[in-house]
């Protein structure tokens, strides 16, 4: 019989601070810029990224204190991921609110950071730092994050 891992036992409120830090498998899908379509309602994310976005590890420059320059940034909590609709399908925190297993690729499964990478869901390499777009293009930035963020044509951007 294989022993189950802490994610597969425990709800979100039971985690341990490590275990919570943990689930978060560095993609950076979450620290992209999103739209919402004021008709539909429907969610839209592009592949700009948020000035504290470190391309190289895929993680916050500023995370311990990064409510102190980007004040919209959101701390997840259990509350706030039952509560909020934007996180990527592919999140860990959002796979275990909903009863689902982690993706083969999840560090935590398979024991390699790399892997999100290989498997092409890491923002890595694929987004444009918000400083370098101004909010009124942002609309030309929206990608299919199922399609990958290669869905953006970069072609049609300017550097």
């Amino acid at each position: 019989m294989t022993e189950k891992m802490f994610w597969e036992t425990k709800t979100l409120d039971e985690f341990s601070r490590e275990e919570w830090e943990s689930l978060c498998d560095g993609c950076g899908r979450c620290c992209l810029h999103k739209l919402e379509d004021i008709d539909t309602g429907e969610l839209l994310y592009t592949n700009i990224i948020c000035e504290l976005f470190d391309n190289d590890s895929c993680r916050c420059t500023r995370y311990q204190n990064r409510q102190t320059f980007v004040p919209t940034c959101v701390v997840l909590t259990p509350d706030e991921v039952r509560n909020i609709h934007w996180l990527p399908e592919t999140c860990a925190y959002r796979l275990i609110r909903d009863g689902l297993p982690l993706e083969w690729w999840h560090p935590l499964v398979s024991g390699d950071p790399q892997t999100v990478i290989e498997a092409g869901i890491s923002v890595k390499d694929h987004t444009i730092p918000e400083t370098y777009v101004h909010a009124d293009d942002w609309e030309n930035h929206i990608v299919d994050l199922s399609a990958g963020l290669d869905s953006y044509n970069e072609d049609d951007e300017e550097n």
